[in-house]
Parts: C-alpha cells; structure tokens; sequence
C-alpha cells in the first residue's frame, strides 16, 4: 500500500507539471481527464502525507515512553495509544481511497424510470419513485432537470426521464439501476388487497461531446406533436423530438420544451448518455463482467427491491439489506440504503484487490 501511495504522490507531481504545458492547455479532453485526475489524486496525497506525520509522531511518542521522567512516559502513553488508533483508522480510509475508481463518479445522470407490471399502479409507483428522488436531491443541494415525461391517467408516469444536476450525483445514485417492486393496497382497491406492482430505473451517466462522438449520418430524427402539459403549443406544433440511434437501436424522445430546437438538444444529449450505457453494456458482457445492476423487463421476478407498505418496510435483494423507515424512505431519506450498497461495493472491491 505504501508503495501505491508513494506513487500516487510522483503522479500528482507530474500531473501538476504538465497542466502547466501550453500544449495540454489548449488540448481540451487531455486537459479535462488530467484535471480529473489531479482531482482524484490530491485527497489521496494528503491522507498519505497525513499517514507520514502520524508515523512520525509515533516515533517520538514511543521516545517519550523510555524518559526517565514518570510524567513524560504517561503522556508518551497516551499519546502512543492515540496516535495507533488515528493511524489504523486512516489505514482503513487509505485502502478505499486506493481502490479502483469509477471515472464516471463525479458526472451528473440522467434517470430514466418507467411504470411496468401492475398497469396504473406500476405508473403510480413511477411518480412515487420519481419524487422519492427528486426529494433526495433536495436534501442533497442538486437540481432536478426534467427532460421527457409521459403522464399516466391514473396518476404517475408511464415514463419520466430527468437529469440530475450536483457533486458526485453519479457515484451515490448508480446503483438505484434495476427493477423497484412495491407492495400495497391500491387506492382503486376495494376489497383492500395487497397488490405487487413494479417500476424499472435507469440511471445512466451523462456524457458530452467529447466522451461519446456520434455521427448525425447514423440517427433518424422524427418531429411530432406533444402530448403533455404546454398550454397552447401541445399538439399545435411538431415541437417534440425523436432520435434513433441506426447502429444500437436506441431511441430518445423529447417533448418537454415548446421549442423544437431545445427539445432537439436535451434529445440529443439523452442519446448520448443511452449509447454509452448500452455500448458499457456490450462491452461488460464481451469480457464476461455481471453488470449487478440492471434494468430487465420490468416482470415481478426481477426485482433488486422492495418497497412493502403494509410492513413501513425496504428491502434492497442483492445485499440482504431491510429496514423498517419506508415512510422516511419515500420522503427522500435513502442515505441509510445508498451507504450500505455503497459499503458493500468497496468490500467486494478489496477482496478483489486481495485476490490479485
């Protein structure tokens, strides 16, 4: 560990060298990724320059242990124990900050979540997902863009895409991709049944120009009238647009803005982000990797959690993870779920370092 450290701090010193190049300055991707790195880099530097002071520190503590002076050995003692203690835990804080990070970490996302079995209730829980998220976001200081919706009858969404604007919005919310089950009496329930309903989220990364090239040649663009929420514009104009993506199949609409031109933006920028995770996808599936966090069909079977009224309780399947707080849960209270997957990423991470 010690070594990896020790080359991460020549790194920073390189990096530091060469952002200073005007040729690297006037590179716009090798400056972004260097600065990214840079980034990545300095809390690791400090909690290692940190690290050499503590060791230090121990050094001379242990010299105030052999004083001849019993005052001295006592405070030696007790700063020995002190110092041991604040080391360990910045060895175990070092150890996660070595791991291999995700370069997609500190990037906005765009979120993509869709009523699926259950008919209405499926768009209802939709909604409910929806300003489950929008409200954590708002604990957190982000912003909420919302790009696409088609609003359902019954309530909710059939489906809402949104951008989620912040710090590090990506590497707290990477893992909600995957199918939302939810269990509850229905409020068009009479008979007060318990039904099982479920909604898909995708949460993808938002990519620019410069991350993921895409050819104009290769999407078919469609214009159509809006069929949402726009006053007098809705279905007056062929403001809402569609892009397909020819080479991957994958399509991204857009209706929210009265102007075609700035719906043609957002669309192309929902693309983007689309390709990437399904050319991620591909890619994950080429070298054999299971990507643990993915959308399916929407079916009951596929679930990575459940929400369970009657019960006030959630529980996320992949990690064995339940507490009993889901009224605090849908108010936007998902820290205490998004810590423990978090948690168990890096556990998973570390026995693959050690198994290396």
């Amino acid at each position: 560990m010690l070594k990896r450290l020790e080359v991460s701090k020549v790194r920073l010193q390189e990096v530091d060298k060469e952002l200073c190049d005007e040729n690297v300055m006037k590179d716009m991707r090798r400056f972004r990724d260097l600065s990214k790195e840079r980034a990545n880099l300095e809390p690791v530097v400090e909690a290692y320059e940190k690290y050499l002071r503590i060791a230090s520190d121990i050094k001379d503590a242990e010299a105030m242990i052999n004083d001849q002076d019993p005052d001295i050995v006592e405070l030696g003692h007790s700063e020995h124990k002190r110092l041991i203690d604040e080391e360990a835990k910045l060895c175990e804080d070092l150890k996660i900050m070595l791991l291999p990070k995700d370069p997609n970490d500190d990037k906005n996302i765009i979120v993509e979540i869709r009523g699926a079995a259950g008919g209405d209730e499926g768009n209802i829980f939709a909604g409910d997902l929806f300003r489950m998220y929008t409200r954590y976001a708002e604990h957190q200081g982000w912003k909420i863009q919302i790009l696409d919706a088609n609003e359902s009858e019954a309530g909710g969404f059939s489906l809402i895409s949104f951008m989620v604007k912040g710090d590090n919005v990506y590497s707290r919310l990477k893992f909600e991709s995957g199918a939302h089950r939810v269990q509850r009496v229905p409020k068009t329930e009479a008979a007060g049944r318990i039904h099982t309903s479920t909604a898909t989220v995708l949460v993808m990364p938002e990519m620019e120009e410069i991350d993921v090239e895409i050819n104009m040649n290769d999407v078919q663009v469609d214009t159509y009238r809006s069929q949402g929420a726009g006053g007098q514009n809705v279905n007056k104009t062929e403001s809402a647009v569609r892009m397909t993506h020819i080479p991957t199949g994958v399509v991204a609409s857009c209706q929210i803005e009265k102007s075609q031109i700035q719906n043609r933006e957002i669309c192309l920028q929902m693309l983007r982000a689309k390709v990437f995770a399904k050319l991620q996808e591909e890619q994950d599936e080429k070298v054999g990797n299971e990507r643990k966090l993915k959308v399916g069909t929407g079916e009951r079977s596929e679930k990575i959690r459940t929400y369970n009224y009657p019960q006030n309780r959630v529980t996320d399947h992949r990690i064995s993870f339940t507490i009993q707080k889901l009224d605090r849960v849908m108010e936007g209270d998902l820290d205490e779920v998004l810590d423990a997957l978090q948690h168990y990423d890096q556990e998973m991470k570390m026995l693959g370092e050690q198994e290396k």
